[in-house]
């Protein structure tokens, strides 16, 4: 079975996505990724890895071009967060980071708090506490 999932992404300058991930939280892997044209993260307890790749090095291997992010959103990635202030927090090193937050912190239904940012290449990104002891039945 599965033991881990890898999230590849292309990115225009892997340098300053590789800034903007390592600001916001997300931990180096220098075991993949370690050259000019891809980087690698660990995401949570490391069974997540994202892999960043200069855009032309992307599509050589996902045999096809990459759509335009600002005129579509064909995936959005969920974070979980602990607490409500770690949202917060993480909102303001996005914003801190170069990205931009196109859904500011907040609840919805009482017992989810989150919001959503825009990575430095637009891909779509969303921040999520859960409350689970106010969650409703059914």
């Amino acid at each position: 079975m599965t033991k881990s999932i890898w999230i590849n992404l292309p990115v225009n300058d892997v340098s300053k996505s590789k800034e903007f991930f390592t600001q916001i939280g997300f931990t180096p892997n220098t075991q993949y990724g370690a050259n000019n044209d891809s980087a690698s993260f660990l995401v949570g307890d490391g069974k997540l890895v994202i892999m960043l790749f200069k855009k032309a090095l992307y599509e050589s291997f996902a045999g096809g071009a990459v759509p335009n992010p600002v005129s579509g959103t064909e995936v959005l990635f969920s974070i979980d967060a602990e607490s409500a202030d770690e949202v917060d927090d993480l909102a303001k090193k996005v914003v801190e980071a170069g990205g931009k937050l196109y859904g500011e912190p907040g609840y919805k239904d009482g017992w989810m708090y989150g919001c959503g940012f825009i990575d430095l290449d637009g891909q779509r990104w969303s921040i999520l506490y859960m409350d689970m002891s106010k969650m409703p039945l059914g």
